[in-house]
């Protein structure tokens, strides 16, 4: 969906939705949303000088590689446990190195066998955070950092 910046600081943006979203029944062209600025994909300002001032940190991407469950990638599982190890899947030269994070689905109900066979994808953090960024403030936790999804509070426990 599209929308008119009206306001924006660091941490928040708000403005008048231009497009008809086809999955929020409830919003309608013309509402005022607020909306914090983790939740946008892109802004264009029409004003240069506008995006210097408002933009606040640079947008940061995650363009280093991690391993992960296909599973959360398509969408399919939430992300519930997950750690970083000593990167070791990229090659020295790599634009993009492995970041040593290692991320599966949801494990709960699953037996060891199931667990085994799922299909494991080396692509960018970026791809995962995409499907689900529930974990995007562990993610310059240091190697040798463990963390499993409590789904009742909805938080990551630090393991031993």
């Amino acid at each position: 969906m599209w929308i008119k910046i009206t306001s924006a600081d660091p941490e928040w943006l708000e403005g008048t939705l231009e497009s008809m979203p086809s999955d929020m029944p409830n919003l309608s062209q013309g509402s005022i949303i607020r909306l914090p600025r983790s939740h946008v994909i892109d802004i264009i300002f029409a004003d240069p000088e506008k995006e210097l001032i408002s933009r606040g940190e640079p947008r940061r991407e995650y363009w280093e590689r991690c391993l992960v469950d296909q599973c959360v990638l398509d969408g399919k599982l939430p992300v519930h446990y997950l750690y970083r190890e000593t990167p070791d899947m990229g090659e020295a030269s790599d634009k993009y190195p492995d970041s040593g994070w290692r991320i599966r689905g949801d494990m709960r109900g699953v037996s060891a066998e199931q667990l085994d066979a799922r299909k494991s994808v080396y692509v960018a953090l970026g791809a995962v955070l995409n499907k689900d960024d529930s974990w995007i403030g562990l993610v310059d936790e240091p190697t040798g950092s463990a963390f499993e999804k409590d789904f009742e509070s909805g938080t990551f426990v630090r393991l031993d």
